[in-house]
């Protein structure tokens, strides 16, 4: 019977080798009669889920006999790339990826991927990633879906690995221009890395696991004896290991950059410092300068008033000797204050 309605309905078509069969309303939506048309071909059924709920999980599960452990795996969201067995079933996990270069952001969704010997289910589960446009790419190399459930699989991970080829070269592009970036004016640079570095880590977080997730595929396949031709999950996981060599690179590049933009910053905050030190001293020798002389000049003042006062008695001003006493007196003070002033270095 169909699955419980709840947003969008599974869709189900059944495949006898690489043929897919005509939709037909009586197993378009029903797994269970489905897979009962499938295996009487000795055919496979693909199932597509793109926001499923909790209620058609748990049907899905009933009509295809999944474990209980797979299933709560599968309920669960936010998950890294990651490869399970429960029962007779594999659980898988990819993220696909997109890059907007505008925003500088990595967005990964969730695809959670239930593999059986004549069975196949993939589920968006927050309805970002178009399913069918997977389904479409994977029947355009038929010798793929001959191969049954884990050829189709195998045409999975192929779909999701090579779109990771443009995120990995927009992420590129970003550090290239951070590179120039880094000897310019602009201090918020170490912004844009630090955000752009949290963007590669969660890139690698779906990247990482690949390379041992197809490892193990391959032993799977190798050691189904009765399945002509495995599928080739040693030549993707070379590919995830060139992703993960990547994005390991360009988290260590950004590193690097951090480190050489602080360096910058602190170099360039010695140099403005030194230079107001330096125009600290010259300012102090200035006004040592300027102090100095002001003292020199105001000796000879000081005299000059004090004989200017007009006192009455003031016996030096009838003596013949008066003048040239105040004009010597004032030559005198100031020479002595020229010279304590030369000794400490302020003249």
């Amino acid at each position: 019977m169909p699955l419980t309605s709840s947003g969008t309905q599974p869709h189900c078509v059944v495949y006898d080798g690489h043929i897919a069969l005509p939709d037909d309303p009586a197993t378009l939506h029903d797994p269970a009669a489905a897979l009962a048309v499938a295996r009487r071909l000795g055919g496979m059924l693909w199932v597509s889920m793109t926001s499923p709920s909790d209620a058609q999980v748990h049907d899905l599960a009933a009509a295809l006999e999944l474990a209980p452990l797979g299933v709560a795996s599968t309920l669960r969201t936010n998950q890294r790339s990651k490869l399970d067995r429960f029962g007779d079933h594999l659980y898988v996990v990819l993220q696909p990826a997109q890059y907007d270069d505008a925003a500088e952001t990595v967005e990964c969704h969730e695809v959670d991927v239930i593999v059986g010997d004549d069975v196949f289910v993939a589920s968006s589960s927050d309805g970002a990633v178009d399913i069918e446009a997977l389904r479409a790419k994977v029947e355009e190399h038929p010798d793929n879906l001959d191969r049954g459930p884990y050829g189709v699989l195998w045409g999975a991970f192929e779909f999701v690995t090579r779109g990771y080829r443009g995120v990995l070269d927009g992420v590129e592009h970003d550090i290239d221009e951070i590179e120039e970036q880094l000897f310019g004016d602009d201090e918020d640079v170490s912004r844009r890395i630090f955000a752009l570095q949290r963007e590669v880590i969660d890139l690698g977080h779906a990247t990482a696991p690949l390379e041992d997730m197809l490892d193990r595929l391959q032993r799977l396949v190798d050691d189904r004896t009765d399945a002509p031709s495995p599928p080739a999950f040693a030549e993707i996981a070379d590919r995830a290991r060139y992703i993960d060599a990547r994005v390991s690179a360009f988290r260590s590049t950004l590193d690097n950059a951090l480190t050489v933009h602080a360096t910058i910053l602190d170099g360039r905050r010695n140099d403005a410092m030194q230079r107001m030190t330096e125009q600290s001293i010259e300012q102090n020798d200035q006004v040592k300068k300027i102090s100095s002389w002001a003292a020199i000049g105001f000796a000879p003042t000081l005299v000059a008033g004090i004989y200017g006062m007009n006192f009455r008695y003031m016996p030096e001003l009838e003596q013949t000797w008066g003048y040239p006493f105040a004009l010597a007196l004032m030559v005198a003070v100031s020479a002595a204050l020229y010279v304590a002033f030369k000794k400490k270095d302020w003249l």
